[in-house]
């Protein structure tokens, strides 16, 4: 077994066995897959989902390639928001989807960070090409939406191939978060929800990359066909697509979704 191949499934069986013990369908809960880049702006949203309905979310954050296989091998699960559009629709493909097309809750953006101590104090892409530039931390292009991304960026500056030994991917893009805040690389690649969440917004700075650099981050949900909570489920996701949530997503980076949700 190939050591991608290796992290992916350990990232898979930690997936499931994170789930709380699962009895079948339990009344006022909603088993919630979420893109890792949420987990610094949805805790609150789902805090207010539930004082206003009595409904509590179980949230999973992980790859969303490594949720949507989870799912696909029976993680019992309600709803998937995915940070891009090719996980849904590939259930959906798959026929693991009630929702009939993504819905567009949010885009998300990426950007480079360093550490305040670190030696990029005027942070740029021109940093790329900096010699004291050693380690680069980027998501598994194979398995995150970020990761791609990340490869793109490299891929359009005509940097990859040079940069390539200095990768240090991660499974995700919390754990390439993790990665350059730990000082394990120089500079990351990382989500825009990464660098405004603490302690990263006080312990580094950050430059947006170019949205015409990669392809657009548009992350999307659907409502799972075999979900035991399907309507309280549907009710989380029009919750998420109401507008104090999409400001709340836009204060932690995500950009809120146009009112047309299933473009």
């Amino acid at each position: 077994m190939s050591e991608s191949r290796c992290i992916r499934f350990f990232a898979i069986v930690f997936v499931l066995f994170a789930l709380p013990a699962w009895g079948g369908p339990v009344s006022g809960r909603i088993r919630l897959a979420a893109a890792a880049d949420l987990q610094p702006a949805l805790p609150s949203i789902l805090a207010e989902f539930e004082a206003q309905t009595g409904i509590h979310v179980d949230a999973t954050y992980q790859s969303s390639s490594a949720l949507a296989t989870a799912i696909e091998n029976g993680a019992p699960f309600d709803l998937f928001l995915a940070a891009d559009r090719s996980f849904p629709q590939k259930l959906i493909r798959d026929h693991f989807s009630d929702s009939p097309l993504p819905v567009l809750y949010g885009r998300g953006t990426l950007v480079l960070w360093t550490r305040n101590d670190s030696h990029f104090h005027d942070l740029s892409m021109d940093s790329l090409h900096d010699p004291a530039l050693k380690k680069l931390a980027i998501a598994n292009p194979q398995h995150a939406p970020y990761g791609r991304a990340a490869q793109a960026v490299l891929q359009h500056l005509k940097l990859y191939d040079q940069l390539q030994p200095k990768l240090v991917i991660a499974e995700n893009i919390a754990q390439a978060a993790q990665y350059v805040s730990s000082g394990n690389a120089e500079l990351g690649f990382i989500s825009l929800t990464s660098a405004l969440s603490l302690p990263l917004k006080s312990a580094g700075h950050y430059i947006p990359v170019s949205a015409a650099y990669y392809p657009a981050l548009d992350q999307t949900g659907i409502v799972l066909k075999h979900a035991a909570a399907r309507d309280s489920a549907y009710k989380l996701l029009a919750f998420i697509l109401s507008p104090s949530s999409q400001q709340q997503l836009g204060q932690h980076g995500i950009t809120p979704a146009r009112s047309d949700h299933s473009r």
